[in-house]
């Protein structure tokens, strides 16, 4: 299959396509739309390589979300061992996530850190990008100041260093620092019907922005509320191309190549 479209981040193993996945899988193949399924566990992380194995157009991303940190979930062999596999095609999903931590959970931060130091380490260690989650504290930036300072610190060492900002959340100065460090920023079907990112969407180069959808979470405007899925994908984009007032095939073919650039895919 020669894709048009490239889902960066969704969740298909997850048990919300229990009862559909294979069809799914197959409507994707034949709307031509390909994915990355991302782990957020080592038994997500395996399921994900799992359907990638099986499937020409899926590949797999493996790690542990931030919401783990510290209670000794990382089993770095047993990841390094999965992200040597050829269709592991990124490590994460890692990163920071403070949006339920109260604001003097110093320990709990830490531990965040400390877990996202070890994915970087793994990501160094494979040659392979990074998906990297972030979400501040209400009404702040403090995960996105504490993630650039920890990248940046990164990069000086491991200059190859990249990677993608799934869902990305942050301002135009947050993003312009993060894309001035080798990273892209994905958006999803949230886009559809909220214009909190717009300033963003029009502000960045279109060579630094990714298009995925986190399904089962966040369907577009057209579904909201129901399950959301990786054909997603195309209301994205649009809406993408939409926000900049670009030709829509441009945007679409731009959003690949740079989905295939970022994650070494075949073209």
């Amino acid at each position: 299959m020669t894709p048009r479209y490239i889902d960066a981040h969704s969740h298909l193993q997850f048990e919300q396509f229990a009862h559909d996945r294979a069809k799914l899988i197959e409507q994707m193949r034949g709307n031509g739309v390909a994915g990355i399924v991302v782990g957020v566990d080592l038994a997500t992380s395996r399921e994900a390589l799992a359907l990638a194995e099986e499937y020409e157009h899926l590949y797999a991303s493996v790690g542990l979300h931030p919401s783990h940190a510290g209670l000794g979930y990382f089993d770095e062999a047993a990841y390094r061992a999965l992200a040597a596999h050829p269709k592991v095609v990124a490590i994460g999903e890692c990163g920071l996530d403070y949006f339920r931590l109260e604001a003097d959970a110093i320990e709990q931060k830490q531990a965040q850190k400390e877990l996202l130091q070890k994915h970087i380490e793994l990501a160094v260690a494979v040659n392979k990008p990074l998906i990297i989650h972030c979400r501040p504290s209400k009404g702040t930036m403090d995960a996105y100041q504490d993630l650039i300072a920890i990248l940046k610190e990164a990069k000086a060492a491991h200059p190859k260093l990249h990677g993608d900002i799934h869902f990305f959340v942050g301002g135009v100065e947050e993003a312009k620092a993060l894309i001035a460090l080798g990273f892209t920023v994905s958006f999803t079907a949230v886009i559809t019907f909220a214009r909190d990112y717009d300033e963003v969407i029009r502000s960045v180069p279109l060579a630094s922005i990714l298009s995925e959808t986190d399904a089962p979470y966040l369907a577009p405007l057209a579904r909201r509320g129901e399950r959301n899925d990786p054909l997603a994908v195309v209301d994205v984009v649009a809406k993408v191309a939409e926000i900049r007032g670009e030709d829509p095939e441009a945007v679409r073919t731009t959003l690949l190549e740079n989905t295939r650039r970022i994650f070494a895919l075949p073209s």
